[in-house]
């Protein structure tokens, strides 16, 4: 048997005006999607427990098999995972965004979907004027910075915002930390402008038209998780597809496989083809596979519904579509279908109420008869309310 969990980050969403009082999964075009819905099961599952604040990492970590408050540390030790930093017990790793502040407020939380070298040669630059701690390149505007701790304990539990929850609002309103190591941290966000602001790639991006990335927000800070291996609690060989470093974080820790992909980008130009692709060549060894696109995220960020239609048409088209092709050639499956959490188009940011879900087992056919796979239809259908951290052992266990 092989289990295919395939995640549309984001792609729940709240009923719009500018569709008549639907939503982007009601209103687009998902022939695949809603075809394994109609002849497999639906229903709704909770991937941010209550009291967590419905980030990304909180709610894949649910999906992956891990009950966030047994292993969830930070959003900030995910992502250096996945690039493979290294900290000891006194180092607090935190999540770095470039961003484009202008009159104390967050304009833009990617700084333009600055470029990866761009921001390789600001963090450079950043690490020569901040030389007690450490700035780690990532992609595009999401880099890491490991902060040399006094009390790490008390620095990784103190409140920090994520940017794109405060855009347009007083950055100083979100940096209200009474703390030695809290004023510190706001120091380095703010001194970081002296840094970047007349920074030549900055200054070269104005001409281009484009946004500066002339401030860096530290976030989703927290230390080194301690995960269980996912093999030995699933018996289960798995790998994770994704174009973010915070999932291939939760892989790293847990062992589960990073598959990567030439073309993931973790955006609308993804190569959603080639995570199908990818996703059957490498069903030859694994047993589960967990495919993560992130686009209709994005689109829900900047409040675009047109790509985010396309993002969820792409998802079905090109992803679930090349898997459907071939898939069969392994023996018999299931697949699931989920976003993490909301992303709504009208709030930019992500929610933490339930999303639909669709089960697929080639074993089984009709059992739902739910029409189309969307965030009203499948209340009428069997699974009912799931919890996210149990999906991994009701896909094994469930006959």
């Amino acid at each position: 048997m092989k289990y295919l969990i395939l995640i549309g980050d984001g792609m729940s969403d709240l009923p719009l005006n500018e569709l008549d009082g639907k939503t982007p999964l009601e209103v687009c075009n998902k022939p695949n999607i809603d075809k394994l819905t109609k002849n497999g099961r639906s229903g709704l599952i909770q991937n941010v427990p209550e009291g967590y604040t419905p980030g990304s990492d909180v709610a894949n970590m649910s999906i992956f098999g891990y009950d966030p408050s047994k292993y969830y540390t930070g959003r900030g030790p995910l992502e250096a995972g996945s690039m493979g930093i290294e900290t000891n017990d006194n180092q607090v790793i935190f999540r770095c965004n470039l961003i484009y502040e202008k009159d104390g407020k967050i304009e833009d939380f990617t700084a333009g979907h600055i470029s990866s070298s761009e921001a390789s040669t600001l963090m450079e630059d950043l690490n020569k004027h901040f030389n007690k701690n450490k700035f780690y390149p990532g992609v595009s505007y999401r880099h890491i910075m490991v902060y040399n701790s006094n009390n790490p304990s008390e620095t990784s539990a103190f409140k920090t915002m994520p940017p794109h929850d405060i855009i347009g609002e007083n950055i100083n309103e979100h940096m209200e930390w009474s703390s030695e190591e809290g004023k510190d941290i706001k120091n380095i966000i703010l001194e970081s402008k002296k840094v970047l602001e007349n920074h030549p790639v900055n200054l070269k991006r104005i001409e281009q038209g484009k946004k500066p990335a002339n401030m860096i927000w530290l976030w989703g800070q927290g230390l080194k998780p301690s995960m269980d291996n996912f093999e030995k609690i699933y018996s289960k060989k798995a790998g994770i597809i994704t174009g973010v470093d915070l999932l291939k974080g939760i892989g790293v820790y847990s062992g589960i496989k990073v598959i990567n992909v030439p073309g993931a980008t973790g955006y609308f130009d993804t190569d959603y083809k080639a995570k199908g692709k990818y996703t059957l060549d490498n069903f030859k060894d694994l047993d589960i596979i967990i495919v993560h696109v992130e686009a209709p995220d994005e689109a829900g960020h900047e409040g675009n519904i047109e790509e985010k239609i396309k993002a969820i048409e792409n998802i079905d088209k090109y992803v679930l579509g090349t898997i459907l092709d071939k898939i069969g050639e392994y023996g018999d499956y299931k697949i699931a279908i989920l976003p993490d959490h909301p992303t709504p188009i009208d709030l930019r940011t992500h929610t933490n109420d339930e999303v639909p879900i669709a089960i697929y087992s080639s074993l089984e056919d009709n059992i739902d008869n739910v029409e189309k796979y969307d965030e009203e239809n499948v209340k009428n259908g069997s699974l009912g309310h799931m919890i996210g951290h149990n999906l991994i052992n009701f896909l094994i266990n469930d006959k």
